[in-house]
């Protein structure tokens, strides 16, 4: 895949996450549909042991590169001080095939499966040197928290 520079939007306009619970870096493509989104492993990165990135962390970077979708539509201006709270409902057919290493990249595509109002289903496929590393469906919810 070939990704532009100065098409790639830093994740911090779409998601409320920080430090250190921030599991994706950028998003390379978004569309209302998808998603595609960049993680550098660090070895501080409270989920990874042994060298590798734990499993709860990949479905955490999961979870976060599929709520851009939906995320999007609530950080359209990243000047606003606008507060959201969002979580997994469910995770369907999850698959772990490995882990990714410390300073390995991983890429992730999200796909819309469908969307009712707050609660998306999406699908989710995480790579690294084009090797799967897990699938899955999971469906978000994801809301504004008015002040």
């Amino acid at each position: 895949m070939e990704i532009k520079e100065e098409n790639i939007i830093n994740i911090h306009n779409f998601l409320p996450h920080r430090e250190p619970m921030l599991m994706a870096d950028y998003i390379l493509e978004l569309t209302k549909e998808k998603v595609v989104t960049s993680f550098e492993i660090k070895e501080d990165n409270i989920f990874v042991h042994n060298n590798e990135l734990a499993e709860a962390g990949l479905i955490e970077n999961m979870a976060q590169t599929c709520s851009s979708i939906l995320g999007q539509s609530f950080f359209e201006n990243p000047e606003a001080d606008t507060k959201v709270i969002g979580f997994i409902t469910n995770i369907k057919k999850i698959e772990i095939f490995a882990l990714p290493k410390v300073n390995d990249k991983i890429i992730s595509k999200a796909s819309l499966i469908s969307q009712f109002e707050n609660i998306c289903h999406i699908f989710c496929e995480t790579f690294t040197h084009d090797e799967l590393l897990i699938r899955a469906e999971i469906n978000l919810f994801i809301q504004e928290v008015k002040s």
